[in-house]
């Protein structure tokens, strides 16, 4: 399935990222902006999927290692990007290896999760897209959020 271009009402725009090689859509609506993540400062005794805290124009943000929320290979090195969300007023930072386009997709054309999907990715999908040659995986950002909702606010 291509990017649609029919009616606006049947559309949703997503962002899209890579992680371990897996293409991620994330709603526009909900990505608040992309930036490089510096000088992440630690948090002690925090879950592992904390990368740390850093400050962003003014306010602090929690920096979310995708690859270790999603139990996916971890290289030891921090992704090199950040995509900026907000979930009740607090800000955080989703690190993923890159950022690529804005897809404009029909909503009709997502598909349900399959049913032979690893656990804690079907945690936190919303469904797929069939595009040319790959899968764009559909994050539901509450549930990335959901599972860890305590341990995440750091």
């Amino acid at each position: 399935m291509a990017p649609s271009s029919g009616n606006a009402d049947n559309q949703i725009e997503y962002v899209t990222v890579t992680i371990d090689d897996q293409l991620f859509g994330l709603p526009i609506a909900r990505v608040q902006d992309v930036f490089v993540p510096d000088r992440l400062t630690r948090v002690p005794l925090s879950p592992p999927e904390i990368a740390g805290v850093l400050n962003l124009r003014g306010r602090i943000v929690t920096a979310i290692d995708m690859r270790r929320r999603l139990g996916l290979h971890h290289n030891g090195k921090i992704p090199p990007i950040a995509v900026g969300i907000e979930l009740k007023g607090e800000s955080y930072g989703l690190l993923v290896d890159a950022v690529g386009e804005v897809l404009k997709l029909a909503k009709d054309g997502c598909e349900s999760k399959p049913v032979n999907l690893d656990e804690r990715l079907a945690e936190v999908m919303a469904g797929v897209y069939r595009l040319d040659g790959q899968l764009l995986v559909v994050l539901d950002v509450d549930r990335v959020f959901a599972t860890n909702s305590a341990a995440l606010a750091a």
